[in-house]
């Protein structure tokens, strides 16, 4: 791992990575179980990690704690090289253009977002903050240059604010928002946590445990912001020491407020414990389902059952990928030309429309044209895996995915749908079961479709063989998210797997 403290040090760094997708993980430092989840994702979807460690002295008011924040370079130095990041870059205030006392920090030219977006939230109370944050993020990335940036949801307001600047000024970067990472009591990860006593630490649950309370009287159809917000404020009123200084509900992109949550709403709230300042949010949205397992663990018919039953729309993300795979076999393109299908799929519009055929239950469209029936031909089935293994139409689809998942209210299922395509969903279940098992269902498979003298360990061996090929791809690897439930279906019929799955979703809306 290398370490640059100027701008010189890493323009050379990054003459040398030319065709290589660079990440950028912005920090303060301290660093702790939230900043270290950022680099392991920016890991597992880009080649070149860099993580910045610089507390920015333009987004703390002269009353704040610049001087006191924490300051841990060489543990943090650390943890990076065990992390594998590629490059740290630490720079220092004047290498950033930073200049006067902490009083007059200044530079002569500042970012300065959209007011409508500044003046809520946090920055009601921390005037010119953000002005700090949309200074030195975009000078890290005109520096660093990266592909994606990394940030991660519990600074909701600034990662709104980060994608807003990105758009307006045309910068080349995709801005990659991350779950919030909580302690096993539900307290949002925070380098301000350890000036917590523990009888602080104890009582700071009570705020994640106030969201979650709105959050289910909106599962429970409860709409009206002045309705939730007052619940999160209630349940915050029962700790005497917790000084509320807003809970606010609004527009998770624009951030202006909200009067009723149709879709989805960002409820957020920043509250004091002792001189500690503490803020969490919660997006509302209609639970996300995410099932990820093996092969031949039963994901896709199970999954199309309990979205029947609890009334979700099933995201078919196999339908996708043979989509697309139609529309390059339609079009004359060689399958293999990688340059001329990522033109192809670039902008692409797939629609799935739920149908009211038992054998199809979803539609299919491509570009406004239906294909459900088309796609299931043989000749489709059998270029399906060149198309969905191109990078270019994965990420396409990803996006798509995710576009899907804004509102809520999906079930879906993969290999990586509950930690790459939604890390973010409410319930994710790792659906499996033991190499023997799975070796007969297939066998049995087999068997239905008239095929005679299987051998059921070479089942077992090609079994074996396709779970450690899918477990170390370069891409979207299959593994169990760290949160994911794990429920292992050796002896339980389909309707016993289906039943565990729609009693845990409902114990999510109304625990």
């Amino acid at each position: 791992m290398l370490i640059a403290q100027t701008i010189s040090e890493v323009n050379f760094y990054l003459q040398k990575q030319e065709n290589h997708k660079i990440a950028l993980v912005p920090t303060m430092g301290a660093l702790h179980q939230g900043h270290i989840s950022l680099i392991k994702r920016a890991n597992s979807e880009c080649d070149r990690i860099i993580v910045s460690i610089f507390v920015n002295p333009l987004q703390f008011a002269p009353t704040e704690d610049l001087e006191q924040y924490p300051r841990q370079l060489e543990t943090d130095y650390q943890r990076c090289e065990t992390l594998g990041v590629d490059l740290v870059f630490a720079p220092t205030s004047d290498v950033m253009g930073i200049t006067g006392d902490t009083a007059t920090q200044s530079l002569t030219t500042t970012v300065i977002p959209p007011v409508s977006m500044t003046s809520r939230l946090c920055g009601k109370y921390r005037p010119g903050h953000f002005q700090g944050v949309a200074t030195i993020v975009t000078k890290l990335l005109n520096i660093i240059r990266p592909d994606r940036a990394y940030f991660g949801q519990k600074d909701a307001q600034q990662l709104a604010i980060i994608r807003r600047l990105v758009s307006d000024l045309n910068l080349p970067v995709e801005i990659v928002g991350c779950p919030i990472i909580r302690e096993s009591s539900g307290l949002a990860l925070s380098s301000r946590n350890q000036y917590l006593t523990p009888r602080e630490k104890t009582q700071a649950i009570t705020i994640y445990r106030s969201l979650k309370q709105a959050a289910i009287a909106f599962y429970q159809g409860e709409k009206q912001a002045h309705i939730l917000t007052g619940i999160v404020q209630e349940k915050l009123a029962t700790v005497s020491e917790i000084k509320t200084q807003y809970v606010e509900l609004v527009d998770t992109k624009t951030l202006q407020p909200l009067e009723t949550v149709e879709n989805t709403g960002l409820l957020a709230v920043a509250v004091y414990l002792g001189n500690t300042r503490l803020i969490d949010n919660i997006i509302l949205r209609q639970p996300i389902v995410a099932i990820d397992g093996p092969a031949g663990a039963g994901k896709s018919t199970v999954t199309r059952r309990v979205a029947e039953q609890l009334g979700l729309l099933y995201l078919d993300t196999g339908a996708m990928y043979r989509a697309v795979t139609w529309l390059v076999m339609n079009s004359g393109i060689n399958l293999n030309d990688r340059d001329a299908v990522s033109d192809l799929v670039r902008g692409v519009k797939i629609d799935l429309i739920p149908s009211k055929s038992p054998e199809l239950p979803i539609a299919v469209y491509v570009n406004g044209q239906e294909v459900t029936t088309a796609i299931r031909t043989p000749e489709v089935t059998a270029n399906v895996s060149t198309i969905a293994a191109q990078s270019a139409v994965r990420e396409e689809l990803v996006a798509i995915q995710q576009s899907y998942g804004e509102t809520g209210g999906i079930i879906a299922e993969g290999r990586d749908i509950g930690t790459n395509v939604f890390p973010d969903a409410e319930l994710k279940i790792f659906l499996t079961a033991s190499v023997a098992e799975r070796a007969k269902r297939r066998m049995l498979d087999l068997q239905n479709q008239g095929y005679k003298d299987i051998d059921l360990v070479q089942l077992e061996t090609e079994i074996q063989q396709r779970d450690e090929k899918d477990s170390t791809r370069a891409i979207a690897p299959l593994k169990q998210a760290d949160d994911a439930i794990e429920l292992i279906t050796d002896n339980l019929t389909i309707e016993e797997v289906i039943n565990k799955i729609v009693q845990l979703y409902c114990h999510l809306r109304n625990e």
